[in-house]
């Protein structure tokens, strides 16, 4: 499949608890290669399922990237209440399959509205030095990189809310709701 239509094809929506399932399948659909990169350690299911039932949380939003049922990709922003100024962690995976189409894109594009929309001022991603496609995702959206033994910290500024910002996310999930009560596709 081409990166156009598998992006084309592909819906991204804020994930709740009653998304779990899909979260914990996602999980352990990563490779060990991809789940080394993601966690920076090779986890067991175990491990990532533990992890997956806290994702969801107070402090925390979460987009998934549908293709068609199938969760295919998750981001995290995370940590972001109790600092001032606010400050948070972003975080993404993608399964192998899906990967180099843009879907980390789109969902590194839709974690910054929500950190712009709540105000947070910087956003920090770690990954591994060898994680090239974090680090190119990073760059693309103009963070900074700073390099140590075996880790690379992105860290990027977001612009302060707009109306506009604001109305995007609200509008986005408004479409998601009215699409899920009125079963209309994508």
């Amino acid at each position: 499949m081409q990166c156009e239509t598998i992006i084309s094809n592909t819906t991204i929506r804020r994930l709740g608890q009653s998304d779990l399932p899909d979260i914990i399948d996602h999980f352990l659909r990563l490779d060990p290669e991809t789940r080394r990169l993601r966690f920076g350690v090779a986890l067991k299911d175990c491990a990532l399922r533990r992890y997956a039932e806290r994702v969801v949380g107070m402090d925390a939003v979460v987009y998934g990237a549908f293709a068609g049922d199938t969760l295919r990709g998750v981001a995290e922003l995370r940590g972001f209440l109790g600092h001032w100024p606010p400050t948070a962690e972003a975080a993404l995976s993608v399964e192998r399959e899906w990967q180099n189409a843009g879907i980390g894109d789109a969902l590194f594009s839709r974690l910054l509205a929500a950190a712009q929309n709540r105000s947070i001022r910087t956003l920090h991603m770690v990954c591994l030095r060898e994680n090239a496609r974090m680090q190119h995702l990073a760059r693309k959206h103009r963070a900074v990189l700073q390099f140590s033994y075996g880790d690379v910290e992105a860290t990027l500024g977001t612009p302060w809310p707009t109306l506009l910002s604001l109305t995007e996310e609200i509008l986005g999930e408004t479409r998601r709701f009215a699409r899920s009560v009125l079963h209309l596709p994508s």
